[in-house]
């Protein structure tokens, strides 16, 4: 279940959604692969859900290992708001 405030991460394929939860997990990361919610288009299905507050943490380790999340989006108010990517960064194409 996503509740407001978290973070949902998709990623344009199993593999490297697959391959973000084993980085993140293994740096002691709280985030849990989910099935993607239905009102967000997630071509494999999965994501990945954290906590808002995680989001710097997240995107750093993700960076640093070459796997930028296609989109992330917040869990508001009952639907989902699509974050911009930081400055100088760009989603996966």
């Amino acid at each position: 279940m996503v509740h407001d405030g978290d973070c949902v991460a998709i990623f344009n394929s199993i593999h490297r959604v697959m391959k973000a939860e084993k980085i993140l997990k293994e740096q002691g990361m709280p985030i849990l692969l989910i099935p993607a919610p239905r009102a967000l288009n997630a071509d494999c299905g999965l994501a990945l859900r954290y906590v808002l507050a995680d989001r710097p943490r997240v995107e750093m380790q993700l960076a640093e290992a070459g796997l930028v999340a296609e989109e992330i989006y917040e869990k508001r108010a009952g639907g989902y708001v699509r974050l911009d990517a930081r400055p100088g960064e760009a989603p996966d194409a």
